[in-house]
Formats: structure tokens, C-alpha cells, sequence
């Protein structure tokens, strides 16, 4: 990453790229994974240089790319795990009805689909002010596409930002509020999702 400088109040900052331009770099240095330089402030509180699970005590939880769910554990289990109590996991559940079908099936016996939305409810369940989401969208057939969309839309009226990392440019649009574009480690250009649209028109 090279001098990268944005700012997230509210809603959906959509990081746009192809691979191998810094997305996935970016979302680690936020959560803590990778070293970095400079400044990484959270609700005002300079958080470069914690640890990943102080940043995550913070309130900043992270969807990491390829969902990265435990194969032997179940759906339930692997809820289970992090929810502070069943009301939570029922939310989940709620927002994601696949996955009540799959409760007790493993992590490796679901879908790619089926182990984003664990991977969302998993990090929905740490109760969140900022949720980081690197690529949420690969791999995905259309109609997950649109699902995971929808699902995204309802976290951002509740109230939850969202930083999301995402080189399919048309899901970005579909649920961004603002957009920075991001080229060999740098941003190149950020704007609203309304700029971004009529400058690719033009």
C-alpha cells in the first residue's frame, strides 16, 4: 500500500480493484492481520498496532476473503462458538434461512454461498460497529449474488458500516454509498457511487 487516505462515517465504502491491487492488504491492515505505517483511527481511537482481537473488542469485525469456516465443525457449532446468546444465533438464522436448513451440516458440506453467509453470521455475532467484507462476492452464482446484496442492504438501514472490497464492480454499485478505486497499492480515485457511475458512463 502506498499513501492510502479514506474515511468511512456512515453507511457502505466500496474499495473497487482488480486482483492483485491491494484490496485484500487493505482489509488485513485494518483488522490487524499485517503490519502497517501511518494512521488507522476507529471512533478516534488510534488502533495501528493492536492486535487482531483487540481491534475485534473495539468493534470492527472482518469477513475475510475465501469465508475461511472451520470444515469440521457444524453450522450450529461454529455459531455457537462466538454467540453470546441463542437469541443472536436466531438472527442469524432469520437473516439467512439457508443456513437454518444447514445447521447441522459441516462447514466443508456447504456451498460456497451457504459458508459466506456462516462467514457474515459469524462476524455479525461479535456484534459489530464496522464490518470489513474482502470480496464477499467471488465465486458466488447470480442469485447469491443477489442475496448477498440484499442481505448487505438490511445491515446498512440497521445502522452497521461497511467497508467492502469488491472487483465486481456492479455489486459495488448495487450497495455502495461511496467508492475509492484502488491501483497498485494506491487509491487512485474515490467519489460517490453516483460520481463513479457517470464517470464510467462518460
Amino acid at each position: 500500500l502506498q499513501g492510502v487516505n479514506l474515511s468511512l462515517a456512515h453507511g457502505v465504502q466500496g474499495i473497487v480493484g482488480r486482483n492483485g491491487m491491494g484490496k485484500t492488504t487493505l482489509c488485513n491492515a485494518v483488522t490487524g492481520l499485517v503490519p502497517a505505517s501511518g494512521s488507522i483511527r476507529f471512533a478516534g481511537e488510534e488502533i495501528l498496532g493492536l492486535s487482531p482481537n483487540q481491534i475485534t473488542r473495539r468493534g470492527i469485525a472482518y469477513v475475510p476473503q475465501g469465508r475461511r469456516v472451520w470444515p469440521s465443525l457444524s453450522v450450529d457449532e461454529t455459531l455457537k462458538l462466538v454467540a453470546r446468546n441463542k437469541r443472536d444465533i436466531e438472527r442469524v438464522y432469520a437473516m439467512f434461512p439457508r443456513l437454518a436448513e444447514r445447521k447441522g451440516n459441516g462447514g466443508g458440506q456447504l456451498s460456497g454461498g451457504e459458508q459466506q453467509m456462516l462467514a457474515i453470521g459469524r462476524a455479525l455475532l461479535l456484534e459489530p460497529r464496522l464490518l470489513v467484507m474482502d470480496e464477499p462476492t467471488e465465486g458466488l452464482a447470480p442469485v447469491i449474488v443477489e442475496r448477498m446484496a440484499a442481505a448487505i442492504l438490511a445491515l446498512k438501514a440497521e445502522g452497521l458500516s461497511i467497508l467492502l472490497s469488491e472487483q465486481n464492480l456492479h455489486f459495488a454499485r448495487m450497495v455502495g454509498d461511496r467508492a475509492s478505486i484502488i491501483e497498485k497499492g494506491a487509491i487512485r480515485w474515490s467519489g460517490t457511487m453516483p460520481e463513479l457511475m457517470a464517470n464510467d458512463a462518460a
